[in-house]
């Protein structure tokens, strides 16, 4: 068990690491080849913190392990509402006045429910994963479109701040060897860690689901919380909270759906009637705090502690549930 222990934690630093080379590998490639940067900055940038939550979800799936593959997906974005938003609430109250982000986080709420709908028959289907991969094409397109055509968002302060994250001045052959790394040690870590995790599951009788709606996604939710500490010490606070919001949409959207598409198969009861309402219960939450069309709008201390003490006290209900 022990070895177990080691290897889950030895497999997060390499999905973390490994995550953060893709991407880097990926949007330095995609400016050489003369892709806008805003494109890139909405989409390989702003995708980069859900790469260990997909790399995760695909190879549970791979295994017959439907079931952690879609708590991974749920319990990441449980996560990164009430435990990441709340510790960076904590270090710094959060001050939003993005525009993108006001007109993304109903849209977190809708893919919420969607989800929720989805678990409701607790069976997840091929074609519910093609239906939700094609919401996510449909929604990196419009996000694109409306960035370039919306003059006043030349100034918003998530769009310019995700810019600022594309690397520059970087040789394509040196964005070719991290790409590459990337791809190689990506599939690698991912399989030793939900091995591991299964073996750590199986030893102390926690189901597939619970697994991975407590391990995995507080492990896939750290490049998260690292960014959105990094995100308020450099008072970028719309890019802290962006992280949250577009990271959210990709887990329903794009990591999700890998369940579905790669093993079809019935699902833990548990994912529509407990966690699904936690998650969509966390973005209401989250839009109450932080949405103020009068101008912008701060996520204090005092809420941050909430939302924490939320997460601490539904980590608890899951572990007494098994016990």
């Amino acid at each position: 068990m022990v070895t177990s222990f080691v290897i889950l934690i030895l497999g997060f630093a390499a999905l973390v690491w490994s995550a953060d080379r893709f991407v880097y590998g990926a949007a330095a490639l995609a400016k050489n080849l003369g892709i806008p940067t805003l494109i890139i900055g909405l989409t390989v940038v702003a995708m980069g913190s859900s790469a260990p939550e997909m790399m995760v979800s695909a190879s549970a799936a791979l295994a017959g392990k439907t079931d952690t593959a879609v708590g991974n997906a749920v319990g990441s974005n449980i996560t990164n509402i009430l435990l990441v938003l709340g510790i960076t609430a904590l270090f710094r109250p959060l001050s939003v006045s993005s525009t993108t982000l006001k007109r993304e986080m109903p849209l977190v709420l809708l893919v919420s429910i969607a989800a929720w709908y989805i678990f409701s028959d607790n069976y997840f289907s091929f074609f519910e994963g093609i239906a939700l991969v094609i919401g996510f094409v449909v929604f990196i397109a419009g996000l694109i479109l409306v960035s370039i055509r919306a003059k006043n968002e030349a100034d918003d302060p998530f769009v310019s701040e995700a810019c600022e994250d594309v690397p520059d001045n970087v040789t394509t052959k040196s964005a070719l060897f991290w790409l590459v790394i990337g791809m190689i040690l990506l599939p690698v870590s991912s399989h030793f860690l939900v091995g591991s995790a299964v073996d750590i599951a199986q030893y102390f009788g926690l189901s597939d689901l619970v697994i991975g709606l407590t391990i995995i996604a507080i492990g896939t939710s750290l490049p998260e919380l690292a960014a959105c500490i990094a995100g308020v010490l450099k008072k970028e606070d719309d890019l802290a909270l962006g992280n949250i919001v577009g990271s959210n949409l990709f887990n329903i959207l794009a990591v999700l759906p890998l369940a579905g598409i790669i093993n079809p198969s019935i699902i833990d009861p548990s994912a529509a009637n407990r966690d699904a309402l936690i998650m969509i219960g966390a973005t209401i939450a989250l839009i109450a705090m932080s949405l103020s069309f009068r101008g912008s709008r701060r996520i204090t201390r005092v809420e941050g502690g909430i939302l924490l003490i939320s997460f601490l006290v539904y980590q608890g209900y899951i572990f007494s549930q098994v016990a």
